[in-house]
């Protein structure tokens, strides 16, 4: 009974004797032998009661004390014998109290008094404490310990004062093993794809698509059969798979192989190569599905002979050491413009833009899809800036050759913008990598047209993305788009000279990343007028540009094959020379790849260069960049030029066995 509640009672036991009492007198003055005949029993009733209240109320208080001394003891001895373990313990982590499984368990039977949580079990601060209390709550902190997990919840002792703490210790050893068998176990979708089957096969006997067929499914009934996952045949060239986490760890931890085993596969003189999808991390299949199929269409746009592993944290690549096949068929590219011809016909004006620092391949794209546009009766202009770019000897040649009236600055074409303009962008596909981020924002109608390698951050919103990393340049691939414009091309010298520049410059004179398609369009071009010595002439270097090249090779540094230079010259004409220089370093003996490292434009550039021994594109990716296998660059803010040398040669060092192939 609450103390409270004891003096009312007591309170109304004495009103009632009172009441009694006062009734008795009032007879006095009446009925003074009636009074006296009560008064003697009443006195006697007041007097037992009275002494009967007394007694009651020291009995509840000695019941209610032992009562509370037996709980108390119960309590104590239930806590100390508490099959979880339980401690008391001061604000700075030292024991006071401990039950017997906490002292027979984790400490071995040994005396901790006085010890610290943390120098007992590893774990057990105050601010982990309070991190349990106020943060975690009842979800509490997992702990391993000699072999076993534990989780750890807290409280404080005192609801008024936080100076001791109540730590209780469940052991969850059997639940963290079944939780680890669950993740384990859960089933994740692969789906592989051999590139290029229809143009490898093409022309090949039916004994040799037979024995190729053959060789790839043994190959993925191998791979599987040291799963317990499952193997489907989607078509000639498609295969699907669902195999467990624990499995798909260990073919990661393997980085793969079986993209190497494939290599090994060879039909005539081409090897045979796959790219594969990973799902990882879904909740669900149909989520893991998705996953792999978003995985899959990134390793195609990478050019494929790789695996890309998408989860939520982002992608994650492997392989990638083989150049882009170039596909034989021109049926995309034909589809492809007869969808953006109708699109430039339905808009009212056409934008097209490059990415920033646009060079010749950028710009020359540009102009050659601007002059076939504008032959169409449809006003086209090419954005880009005057001041911030790298073709400038290509728009001062086609300016007097033709006009500037197709060139638009940013600010112009942000103004010229209206909600039936279409924006066409070339030669990048990364958002972060625009000419002008306000023009792509505001374009509703929007086409791309690239050739670099799939990156993360990719533009996924375009109505046509015409992606083809087999191709040795955009300019390429626009000459091929435009020819489907029209029934006899009729382009203008200077247009075509603009593509045959773009061409030559990713190719490096017809040297690097060639196939037949490249040749195709280099004589289509040549048959509408472009000149060769023309060309040429746009690539000739100042003796300024000629003495930084010079610069920076004299500060070249040989690391693991690799040629690095770095340079702290400033200069107008030093992104020109840049990649200039790392091109000719590749004509150095032992030379598998170029890094020229310098300063622009208040950053530093990386400019990388390879003859394909090396993918000098999962370099620069690493570095926030990104490209080609043989081609890319990266820039960094906020560092100096020793400090992009230390991180570039770190990843060189560390990337040895991922880029080397």
């Amino acid at each position: 009974m609450k103390k409270k509640s004891l003096n009312l009672l007591l309170l109304f036991a004495l009103g009632l004797i009172l009441v009694t009492a006062a009734s008795v007198f009032l007879l006095y003055s009446y009925d003074k032998q009636t009074f006296f005949i009560l008064l003697i029993p009443v006195s006697i009733l007041i007097v037992t009661f009275t002494v009967l209240l007394i007694t009651v109320r020291h009995n509840i208080y000695k019941f209610v004390a032992k009562l509370e001394r037996n709980v108390n003891t119960a309590t104590s001895s239930a806590l100390y014998h508490y099959p979880s373990y339980a401690a008391i313990v001061d604000k700075d982590g030292k024991l006071l109290w401990y039950n017997n499984k906490f002292e027979d368990v984790l400490l071995g039977g040994a005396n901790a008094f006085g010890e610290t949580v943390e120098s007992v079990i590893g774990i057990g601060t105050p601010a982990h404490l309070d991190e349990i209390i106020n943060v975690r709550g009842a979800k509490g902190m997992t702990f391993a310990f000699s072999g076993r997990y534990y989780r750890m919840t807290a409280g404080y002792a005192n609801k008024v004062s936080s100076d001791f703490y109540i730590v209780s210790i469940t052991d969850i050893t059997d639940l963290a093993a079944l939780q680890n068998k669950y993740k384990l176990t859960r089933p994740y979708v692969l789906l592989i794809m051999i590139d290029n089957y229809d143009d490898l096969l093409l022309g090949a006997k039916d004994s040799e698509r037979a024995e190729i067929s053959v060789a790839i499914e043994h190959l993925l009934e191998e791979l599987i059969s040291q799963t317990t996952g499952v193997l489907r045949k989607l078509g000639n060239d498609r295969f699907i798979a669902v195999i467990e986490e624990q499995h798909l760890r260990h073919i990661i931890n393997e980085r793969f192989k079986i993209l190497d085993k494939a290599r090994e596969i060879i039909l005539g003189r081409t090897n045979i190569t796959l790219s594969i999808g990973v799902g990882c991390g879904a909740d669900s299949l149909v989520e893991s599905e998705a996953f792999a199929k978003q995985s899959l269409d990134m390793a195609l746009g990478r050019g494929g002979d790789q695996a890309v592993v998408k989860s939520e944290a982002g992608f994650k690549f492997y392989g990638g050491i083989s150049k882009a096949v170039e596909k034989k068929s021109k049926s995309k590219t034909r589809i492809i413009a007869k969808a953006m011809k109708e699109l430039i016909q339905n808009s009212r004006q056409v934008f097209i833009m490059g990415h920033c620092f646009g060079d010749f391949d950028s710009i020359g794209s540009a102009i050659g899809l601007a002059g076939a546009i504008n032959s169409m009766d449809c006003d086209a202009y090419v954005v880009f800036d005057s001041e911030k770019n790298l073709a400038a000897p290509l728009i001062e040649s086609f300016s007097e050759t033709e006009s500037d009236e197709i060139f638009l600055s940013v600010e112009e074409a942000e103004e010229s913008w209206t909600d039936d303009s279409l924006l066409i962008i070339v030669d990048t596909h990364n958002r972060d990598f625009v000419e002008s981020k306000t023009l792509y924002e505001k374009a509703e109608n929007l086409v791309i047209i690239d050739h670099h390698r799939k990156t993360v951050n990719f533009i996924d919103n375009a109505a046509i993305f015409h992606h083809e990393p087999s191709a040795s340049s955009t300019s390429e691939m626009v000459t091929e788009v435009i020819q489907y414009f029209f029934d006899n091309i009729t382009l203008p010298p200077a247009y075509a000279e603009a593509l045959l520049a773009g061409i030559t410059l990713d190719t490096k004179n017809f040297v690097m990343k060639t196939g037949v398609r490249t040749f195709e369009a280099a004589a289509l071009l040549r048959k509408t007028g472009a000149d060769p010595v023309s060309v040429k002439k746009l690539f000739a270097s100042s003796f300024e540009t000629f003495n930084i090249k010079a610069q920076f090779i004299s500060n070249t540094e040989v690391y693991n094959r690799c040629a690095v230079v770095t340079c702290e010259l400033e200069s107008s004409d030093i992104r020109t020379a840049a990649p200039q220089a790392a091109d000719d370093l590749l004509g150095i003996r032992d030379v598998d790849a170029s890094f020229v490292i310098f300063k622009s434009n208040n950053c530093i550039n990386i400019s990388a260069r390879s003859l394909g021994a090396v993918n000098v594109q999962l370099i620069m990716e690493e570095l926030g960049g990104g490209g080609h296998l043989t081609m890319a660059a990266a820039q960094l803010y906020d560092k100096t030029i020793d400090e992009a040398k230390e991180i570039l040669m770190k990843q060189l060092a560390s990337g040895d066995d991922d880029n080397n192939e």
